[in-house]
């Protein structure tokens, strides 16, 4: 079954919609390229083989997120039915899960988007005149490009880069968690921004959240942390979560054995102060920790052909960056204005050879300034 991105022609937009893209991965930076591709004119189909926020980004944050920032990509929408505009997050340290929502809400109330979750892309191709993915039940979308958002495991990336398709272990985890601030027995209140402690070998980021109601009111937030640990790789390896030198998955509760969370009770009582130790407990104790092996990747190109990569797909940093998001945005904004250009008569590769001119230089310079960290803390010989 073949099934066309979009008709480049809708009815009461013939003179504004010019062009289809397919975009792989609607995860932040997929979510993002899709709007930006539907701002610049194009009109956009999203595969998305998962149907749920993934467990593994529960309690895992975003440096600085300007309402600014994520207004820009997200423009002010109402929904499709006419209904209320999405609603607003407050600029500042975010949860995924929060920013993740406030982008598919927009995706969902774009006409211009079709998002399909539950669809496995299992290879992409290209000819002269368009490109491709062909998806685990072997049905093809065609669209002008294939914009591969599908993380640091991407499929796409194995067709962009053949010779360098992978991202590399760092050689370390990280242990995240994340608790309500009213169940906190500490005296002592949360920061208003990120706290960055170490203790032995370790290292702790802790972060005030807005809690699940958007409310930034002390006592109504919540409490998240990243725990970054080398001492580890032997589980991840035992349980297939790193194969090789291959991040493959995260841990989950299930993964982690009882005698792993003593250990943790242990070092968080002599490593952390509160209030940090008392929200590390609490996920302990109810068994809300995700353990995350860390991957980089350096990327070498971030095109070929028709075929171009953004966010995780492109380059991989360590979280310890904080940059992210905003490189994923910026990817975002720079291979739509590639695609527009393309569709509107220059031709599509050169046109992406464009923005990876543009943005190649920065984004390997965020992969290798966390690369001193990790090779400073990992532990790549376990």
């Amino acid at each position: 079954m073949t099934t066309a991105a979009r008709d480049t022609t809708r009815s009461g937009n013939q003179d504004e919609r010019h062009g289809t893209a397919v975009v792989v991965g609607a995860s932040l930076a997929g979510l993002m390229a899709g709007l930006a591709l539907s701002h610049a004119g194009v009109d956009v189909t999203m595969l998305e083989r998962s149907g749920v926020v993934s467990r593994a980004r529960r309690g895992a944050a975003l440096g600085w997120v300007s309402e600014g920032l994520l207004s820009r990509i997200t423009g002010s929408r109402h929904s499709k039915n006419g209904s209320a505009p999405l609603s607003s997050v407050a600029s500042g340290v975010q949860s995924w899960t929060a920013v993740h929502a406030r982008l598919r809400a927009a995706v969902d109330a774009d006409p211009h988007i079709e998002l399909r979750p539950h669809t496995t892309v299992r290879s992409v191709g290209q000819d002269a005149d368009s490109a491709w993915a062909i998806t685990a039940d072997q049905q093809t979308f065609r669209g002008d490009v294939v914009i591969g958002a599908d993380g640091h495991g991407s499929v796409v990336r194995a067709a962009v880069a053949p010779d360098k398709p992978d991202a590399t272990f760092a050689g370390y985890l990280i242990w995240l968690g994340l608790t309500d601030e009213s169940s906190l027995v500490s005296s002592r209140h949360l920061p208003r921004d990120v706290d960055i402690l170490s203790g032995g070998d370790d290292y702790l980021l802790g972060y005030p959240l807005p809690g699940p109601d958007g409310s930034v009111t002390p006592g109504s937030r919540q409490a998240g942390w990243a725990w970054y640990d080398a001492s580890h790789n032997d589980l991840l390896r035992e349980t297939r979560a790193v194969v090789g030198n291959v991040v493959r998955r995260s841990l989950t509760s299930a993964d982690i054995p009882e005698a792993t969370f003593r250990e943790l009770v242990d070092k968080a009582e002599d490593l952390w102060p509160s209030p940090w130790r008392e929200a590390i407990l609490d996920c302990i104790e109810r068994r809300a920790v995700i353990g995350t092996p860390i991957a980089e990747y350096v990327p070498d190109r971030l095109v070929n052909g028709r075929l171009a990569l953004v966010g995780d797909a492109a380059h991989v940093p360590t979280p310890m960056t904080g940059s992210g998001f905003s490189a994923s945005l910026h990817d975002a904004e720079a291979v739509a204005a590639a695609v527009s250009a393309g569709v509107g008569g220059q031709a599509m590769a050169q046109a992406l050879r464009e923005y990876e001119r543009k943005r190649l230089s920065s984004v390997r310079s965020v992969v290798q300034s966390g690369q001193q960290f990790s090779r400073s803390f990992g532990n790549l010989a376990t």
